[in-house]
């Protein structure tokens, strides 16, 4: 479709009088579409089946589907077309491209070595104290949404831009334990991939943590 595009393109630019505004606009948009069509291009088939980036463990699909989206471009994984990872450990997924510039650790590596929720109810600290830039990928943000969007995720309490936080919903464990809340809030998606791993692990004392929420919660008693 975009090779059938660019030579639309080229015959209109050819019959449009030379110098025109209408023969500009034309040039600029068969730029647009042959950098559309670069970056479809997949130079990179000899790339290796195994990558290790930040403790992921990126491991090169071979599924063709292109409903995927990437964690770090937010932009969707063309599967017939472009080379893409995915990381054994949180199935973090990202384009071949993108590989070098991934800047989330693996959680898996956090859910084997310090398997512990943030049990405080979503302890904000400020955009200021962040330097007004995402907690994640450092990029500038702004309550404004210039240049980028804060978006706090209701786990960490922490603001990312629009490319780390997607506004998942997942139930926040700190709400649940203290006000028995399962409403499901925004969290980032290192957030929400984290508490993805987490969710069966046996890690919350509940009695030392909240003991008097026995007294309100008769499905409680009774497991007790």
């Amino acid at each position: 479709q975009l090779c059938q595009a660019i030579e639309e393109c080229k015959q209109v630019i050819l019959a449009l009088p030379e110098h025109s505004e209408r023969q500009k606009d034309a040039v600029v948009r068969l730029i647009h579409l042959r950098l559309k069509l670069q970056e479809l291009k997949d130079p990179d088939e000899d790339e290796p089946n195994i990558r290790v980036v930040l403790e992921h463990r990126f491991y090169k699909e071979k599924s063709k589907s292109v409903k995927q989206m990437c964690d770090k471009c937010s932009t969707i994984i063309w599967g017939l077309i472009q080379t893409w990872y995915t990381c054994t450990g949180c199935y973090y997924r990202c384009h071949s491209k993108c590989l070098p510039l991934v800047s989330r650790a693996c959680v898996r590596a956090k859910v084997s070595h310090q398997a512990e929720y943030q049990l405080s109810i979503c302890p904000e600290s400020g955009l200021d104290s962040q330097d007004y830039r995402c907690a994640e990928c450092r990029a500038p943000v702004s309550l404004r949404g210039v240049p980028s969007e804060a978006r706090q995720c209701d786990y960490t309490g922490l603001y990312y831009c629009s490319s780390c936080h997607w506004n998942d919903l997942a139930v926040v464990p700190a709400r649940a334990i203290h006000n028995w809340d399962f409403e499901p809030r925004k969290v980032s998606r290192c957030s929400m991939r984290y508490l993805a791993l987490m969710v069966s692990r046996p890690v919350l004392k509940l009695r030392e943590i909240n003991p008097l929420l026995f007294n309100y919660v008769e499905e409680l008693v009774e497991i007790r």
